[in-house]
This record gives structure tokens, C-alpha cells and sequence, in this order.
């Protein structure tokens, strides 16, 4: 593991208010679960699929009809609290959450209440290089998704997409422990790379796969301290939901906004209201929503159709066993292997495809010069095109191929940059452009000695500046380049530069 340094909360100082505040965010992600089928029946949950194509009698709740739990989305919430360094519970049943929504025909969700799958866990937030905090997880329960309501369709009417109807989601709680707008975002990012790894969520916000509920409060300087110590949520203020977030930037906005909100009330002399409100992105403001539920106005009760899940040692053993390497493990084994730094181990490792394809780029190669490629030469222009790592021109075979022939000093850095610029545009084996296009650097001391010998023999004046000041003499080691076309081997012009003006 990295040798990490466990920050202290650090209040979020809202600027404008009248005396001191520290603000207090927990937060509830939702996660779709990665499974080909619902959570209670064998419909598909592929996206983008034609409205209402992609749904069961059980999701449109026809008299009768009884779900079946899937077996593969327990496993995969398991595997999802295991990665989280949680209490996995042997024992957990169903409830039924009572509401009415109009893409929920059968007039309740069935969802976990009083025993849920996983228990308590935690999250290792990174701040900064060296610098994380810690996030506890109260819990992680299993619910089934709503449908869609969609209102834009016609003036007169709304319109009903089942399609999400009993898609299995996980609902991750957290403790309010995050203490800014930044750190909520880092600890969405760090959530949502964890369960990528896992292969348990695709962890895509802009189709609705990974979104949040924020809990907002705020309250004067020692009282989350008297909290920590006491677990009495009465010292953390009046709390209000921020609903169906789906971007960390917006997340950001609603965080600062509702802040500001708050303190601006309570401030003037009134209470903040406990409600449910909603971001509107456009105004960049919060808006009430509808008076915040308890538990005990959605009149839960155990669930009649479904028996309690007892899950058994060996089963959990064997998906623990399973578990590939999670995000730390893996940046801390670049940072020990690749001899890279603790960034560009963080940058490698943010995507388990980026980590997969540096590793290719890597192996059997110089580490650190692999990551220099990978981050600067490849991201850089995929992120120029607006490309992931699965749509790159240039495979990891191919980057690869170019590094060797930088190793062999067959080609030159700046050669490698023409090289790369080549391969993205036209594709080919590295090696064989090289050949093909006469791009081999001149690695002939005695072709390198004629040129410069040509150079300063038609630049006194150069040469006398030069063993004045040594440093003049980078003017003679870009003439040779410019005049062999790049293709000299720039170690063999600097030596035989300085050696002809006796530096």
C-alpha cells in the first residue's frame, strides 16, 4: 500500500457569511448493478433500448406475477462490499417501500430496510499526493429502480418508459463524513473507480448508471467534533436532500449553492426546513422539491413474496477470492515496479482500461519512459480528440514498438513524436515505417563529424562565442540536427560539439 497521510476534516469556509460555518455532506449513490438481467426478473436492462421494449410481466406488476431474485446481482453487490473493506451480512431480507409513482406499477419498491446485504465499510478518498481522508459506509441495501416519466413529449400529456422498471441497484450510504463540494466529488470519483475495477458498475452518470442524493447541513465550529464523539446527529443541523445528481460538477454546484442557502437562513434568524429539493443546473440553484420523508412514511414492511437471503461462507469466500486488484493496490504497485511517481500512478490507474493498456506498453520496458508516453503523447491527443483508450489509434502494441526502436537508438525522440504522429493517422508496424520512410537516426560518428566540422568552419564568430560561454554550443547541436533532418543521434552530436570546441 502507499504510505498515505490521514488528513483531519477541513471545514469548507463559505465566503460572505457573517461568523463561522463548517458544512457536513452524506451522501447515497445509487449504482445499477452490472447484469445483463433485473433484479426480480429476466428482462434486459440494455440502454437505449426502444421505450417499454424491455419489460416483464413481473415489471409491470400483471396480477400474479412474483419476482425471483437474481442471483448474479447478489453476487456482484457482495463483491461491491468486499472491495469496500465491508462487513459482509450473512443474513438479509426484503421490505416493501410504500409510494406511489406513476413508473412504478406495483405501488412500492422492493428495496432493504432493516437488513441489508452489506454493513459497515469505508472509502479512502485521495486529496492530493500522499494526503487521503476516509469516508465510512453505514450500509449498502439492494432496491429495484423506477421507470421514466417523460413530460416533453407532448403539451397535454406525460408518457410512461418501463424499461429501467426492476433494474437492480445498490444504494451505497455513507456517514457524513465529507466536509467540501471537492471532496464529495473525489469520494463520487474514487466510489465510482472501485466498483469499475470490480466490473459491479459501469459507473456511466450521464445515462443515469451512478447517481447521488446529497445531504446538506451545516452547523457552527466544534459540532461536527461533538458528533464525532457522541454520534448525536442533533449537533449537525437541520439536513436537506439534494436528489438525482448525476454529474460531480453540478454536484459541486449544489453543495456550494444549499450552503449558502442554509447559513443565509439561519443567519436572518429562521430554521432551516428538512426537505427534498432538487439542482437546477441552469440557474445553478437548489429548489425545494417536497417535504422530507422519514422511514416511517413509506410504511415499510418485510417483503411477503421473497425469502430472506442467508448467504454461506464458502460462497463469500469464493467471490473474495475472486476479487481482482483494486485501484490502491494497483497504484501502489506502479509507483514500487514502474519506479513512476505517485501522480502518474493516479493517472494511470484512474481507468482500469488505462491501467490495462500502460501495463501492455510496459512490459519488459522502461517504466518511467512508458508512463511519459502513455500520459503526455497518448492521452494528451485522445483527450484532444475526445477519444477513450478502447478508440486509439495507436494500440499498445504499437507504442510499445516505438519505445523499442527510442531504446535501440534507432530513432531519436523527435524522430518517436513523427513516428507516433504517423502511426495515429495511418496505422502500420512501427518498425517497418521506420524503414519504409528512411526514418533511422544517423547513428555514423564520422557523417556526424563532417557536419559539424561543415558548421563551424563557416561560423568563427559562433565558435568563439561558444568557448566564452559553453552554453552557445546547443546553437551548433540544433545546426547539425536541422542539417541531417533530425536524424542524428543528438548524445553522439552533443559529445562530438564539445570535443571540436574543446569544451
Amino acid at each position: 500500500m502507499l504510505d498515505l497521510t490521514f488528513e483531519a476534516p477541513q471545514p469548507k469556509v463559505i465566503a460572505g457569511a457573517q461568523s463561522d460555518w463548517e458544512l457536513v455532506i452524506g451522501m447515497e449513490v445509487h449504482a445499477q448493478v452490472a447484469s445483463k438481467a433485473k433484479l426480480f426478473s429476466g428482462a434486459s436492462t440494455e440502454f437505449g433500448a426502444d421505450p417499454n421494449s424491455h419489460v416483464s410481466f413481473v415489471d409491470a406488476a400483471m396480477p400474479g406475477m412474483l419476482p425471483v431474485i437474481n442471483d448474479f446481482c447478489v453476487a456482484q453487490a457482495v463483491r461491491t462490499g468486499l472491495g469496500l473493506r465491508a462487513e459482509i451480512n450473512r443474513f438479509s431480507a426484503f421490505d416493501r417501500k410504500n409510494y406511489f409513482y406513476p413508473d412504478l406499477p406495483q405501488g412500492y419498491q422492493i428495496s432493504q430496510l432493516y437488513h441489508p446485504i452489506v454493513g459497515e465499510g469505508e472509502v479512502i478518498v485521495d486529496m492530493a499526493p500522499g494526503i487521503a481522508r476516509r469516508v465510512r459506509i453505514e450500509r449498502i441495501h439492494m432496491e429495484q429502480d423506477a421507470g421514466k416519466s417523460i413530460h416533453d413529449m407532448d403539451p397535454a400529456m406525460s408518457f410512461v418508459d418501463l424499461n429501467r422498471t426492476g433494474v437492480a441497484l445498490m444504494e451505497i450510504v455513507s456517514r457524513p463524513d465529507i466536509r467540501g463540494p471537492e471532496e464529495a466529488a473525489a469520494y463520487i470519483a474514487k466510489l465510482r473507480q472501485i466498483m469499475r475495477y470490480l466490473g459491479t458498475c459501469e459507473g456511466n452518470m450521464q445515462s443515469g448508471n451512478l447517481r447521488a442524493d446529497v445531504n446538506v447541513s451545516v452547523c457552527r465550529p466544534g459540532d461536527y467534533e461533538r458528533y464525532q464523539q457522541t454520534q448525536d446527529f442533533g449537533h449537525l443541523g437541520t439536513r436537506c436532500e439534494i436528489k438525482n445528481m448525476n454529474s460531480m460538477r453540478f454536484i459541486q454546484q449544489a453543495i456550494e449553492f444549499e450552503a449558502r442557502r442554509q447559513i443565509a437562513i439561519l443567519e436572518d434568524g429562521g430554521s432551516v426546513v428538512q426537505e427534498t429539493r432538487l439542482f437546477d443546473a441552469d440557474r445553478g440553484e437548489t429548489r425545494s422539491m417536497r417535504s422530507k420523508e422519514e422511514a416511517h412514511d413509506y410504511r415499510y414492511f418485510p417483503c411477503p413474496d421473497l425469502l430472506p437471503l442467508e448467504l454461506e461462507e464458502d460462497w463469500i469466500a469464493e467471490i473474495a477470492a475472486s476479487l481482482p486488484e483494486l485501484p490502491d493496490e494497483k497504484k501502489a504497485r506502479f509507483v514500487r515496479d514502474y519506479a513512476v511517481t505517485e501522480y502518474d500512478a493516479g493517472v494511470l490507474t484512474a481507468e482500469v482500461e488505462n491501467a490495462a493498456f500502460f501495463e501492455e506498453v510496459a512490459a519488459g520496458r522502461d517504466g518511467k519512459a512508458a508512463a511519459n508516453w502513455v500520459i503526455n503523447e497518448l492521452f494528451g491527443r485522445l483527450n484532444k480528440a475526445e477519444l477513450g483508450i478502447d478508440d486509439s489509434p495507436v494500440s499498445a502494441a504499437q507504442l510499445g514498438g516505438v519505445l523499442d526502436l527510442i531504446a535501440a537508438e534507432e530513432i531519436s525522440g523527435k524522430i518517436a513524436k513523427d513516428l507516433f504522429e504517423i502511426l495515429w493517422t495511418e496505422g502500420g508496424d512501427p518498425a517497418e515505417v521506420v524503414a519504409a520512410r528512411g526514418m533511422k537516426q544517423v547513428t555514423d560518428t564520422g557523417a556526424i563529424e563532417t557536419a559539424v566540422d561543415e558548421i563551424v568552419a563557416a561560423n568563427p564568430d559562433q565558435v568563439a562565442k561558444a568557448q566564452a560561454n559553453p552554453k552557445v554550443a546547443g546553437w551548433f547541436v540544433g545546426q547539425v540536427m536541422k542539417a541531417t533532418g533530425g536524424k542524428a543521434n543528438p548524445k553522439a552530436v552533443n559529445e562530438i560539439v564539445a570535443a571540436k570546441l574543446g569544451l
